[in-house]
């Protein structure tokens, strides 16, 4: 796999580390968002997978784009306008389009600072944990920038379109706690218990048949953007679907076993 996203399984749950901590993880080359395409493909065509867990190695979820590279006119922010759009395109633009898609259940275990493109790439998952060290930032225009990584897609998804606008606008830290109360989390638990608590969540939901859960995972993404006449469509359609996987059947037999047992 990428040096810098280290790929382990345990069962039915990968976990995803960053692992660039002297670098805070920071997502500034096409090899990081590479990394990313691949670990994705290999997840979705791996049916055994039922939940992924994204975290951060050292004391940093992710820092975000490379500072230096901007004031350099190097690597995302090198050539010319036209350049910078394909710049954006051909790497980082990456990273959404396949963790966001990817059918799987992801859960953002985030360990510490999540910063501009960290913020986003916490907010790509579907379930974000964190740290009591963590602290969240849409910082993009501190540095005269916007998001460029499509955070201003993601972002009011999570917390609603006013806390987005509040963090985008400022570009403030928001610290754990405030993380919790609007939303853009929903646990903090201490730093040591933080993997714990991520697994623990994951085993969770991977009790639970894999096709159901991916199928699932699929509702609810286009849930966000189609009508409910057409979810309503689509939804027939997966249910016949898992209604004929050899899980659904081995779950039914269970509980009618369980209710029987119950009775007697």
């Amino acid at each position: 796999m990428s040096d810098f996203l280290r790929y382990e399984q345990d069962g039915a749950v990968v976990t995803l580390t960053m692992n660039r901590p002297e670098e805070r993880n920071a997502l500034s080359g096409g090899d990081q968002h590479d990394a990313f395409v691949a670990a994705c493909a290999r997840i979705a065509a791996d049916k055994s997978v039922g939940a992924v867990i994204l975290t951060g190695a050292g004391p940093a979820f992710s820092s975000g784009g490379n500072v230096k590279a901007m004031r350099d006119r190097t690597g995302l922010s090198g050539g010319l306008p036209a350049d910078i759009r394909d710049n954006y395109r051909n790497t980082i633009h990456k990273i959404p389009l396949s963790l966001w898609n990817l059918d799987v259940p992801t859960i953002a275990a985030v360990n510490g600072p999540a910063i501009g493109a960290g913020n986003d790439l916490a907010c790509m998952c579907d379930i974000r944990i964190a740290s009591e060290n963590a602290v969240f930032a849409e910082s993009f225009v501190k540095l005269g920038i916007i998001p460029g990584d499509g955070g201003a897609w993601l972002l009011p998804r999570v917390v609603g379109l006013s806390k987005a606008a509040e963090m985008s606008f400022t570009g403030d830290p928001v610290r754990a706690d405030e993380a919790l109360a609007c939303g853009l989390v929903s646990q903090v638990v201490p730093a040591s218990e933080l993997m714990g608590a991520a697994r623990a969540l994951a085993a969770r939901i991977v009790v639970n048949p894999i096709p159901a859960l991916r199928l699932a995972k699929r509702l609810l993404r286009e849930g966000m953007h189609t009508r409910l006449d057409t979810l309503l469509e689509l939804s027939g359609a997966f249910q016949a679907l898992a209604h004929h996987t050899p899980e659904h059947s081995a779950a039914i037999d269970a509980f009618v076993a369980r209710m029987e047992k119950k009775k007697g």
